[in-house]
């Protein structure tokens, strides 16, 4: 977990929370085989950041967050580098017609339960996916405009516990960056992203039509012809 602010220092607590939440689960479900399933500390993570839906009673800006794994998932963690004010729960889990394709619609039983500390740097979420490639689609508050800078940049670790021969194990698996906002128009830092940071990139200034600035030479013989 990369302590990026203060408030990460609570990862912590906030794997112990999930390893205790997702006991009760692991000891009511049957065991799950672990042969035919990806590597739970090697997930691969897609997703993005587009503006969100406005929620009654708040003026708040909001972020809608959306993602997928190549495999089940028992809770996760979104680490912003700028202030949240604001979690949305329960997020909403459909199903994938392909690995890449678009969600079908039809919410799942699969559900997850968001926290935080507000205003703070990360949502918390606990909860089970039974197979991957689920699409999980959630929300959050931010203080400023989606657009303006700094825009917000989320990072997504995503945890697995399972019981391994009568004992719970805990996978990670991240942090998988989400990306700068879609939707909004291209400035000095469009493509980079907290993972893969780019140099900012500055236009150069343009002159003003018809004011050229005279050459050093055309100065020098004006001077001689004037002796």
């Amino acid at each position: 977990m990369l302590a990026l602010h203060p408030a990460h220092r609570k990862a912590t607590w906030w794997l112990a929370a999930i390893v205790g939440s997702t006991l009760a689960l692991l000891l009511t479900a049957p065991a799950i085989s672990h042969a035919e399933e990806s590597n739970p500390n090697n997930y691969e993570c897609l997703g993005s950041v587009v503006p969100g839906t406005p929620e009654v009673g708040s003026e708040e800006e909001q972020v809608k967050y959306i993602f997928y794994c190549n495999g089940p998932i028992t809770g996760y963690q979104l680490q912003s580098q700028i202030p949240l004010t604001g979690v949305q729960s329960p997020p909403l889990v459909t199903a994938t017609a392909t690995p890449l394709g678009a969600p079908t619609g039809a919410p799942l039983t699969d559900a997850f339960s968001c926290s935080g500390e507000i205003p703070g740097y990360a949502v918390n979420c606990v909860g089970a996916t039974k197979t991957g490639y689920e699409t999980i689609t959630g929300q959050f508050a931010i203080g400023s405009k989606l657009c303006a800078e700094p825009r917000v940049d989320p990072l997504l670790t995503v945890t697995y516990a399972y019981l391994e021969k009568g004992v719970v194990t805990q996978a990670l698996s991240g942090p998988f960056d989400l990306g700068r906002p879609k939707g909004c128009r291209v400035d000095a830092l469009s493509g980079s992203t907290r993972l893969s940071p780019k140099p900012v990139v500055k236009k150069a200034a343009k002159s003003k039509k018809g004011h050229k600035r005279p050459s050093k030479s055309k100065n020098n013989k004006k001077k001689q012809s004037k002796k």
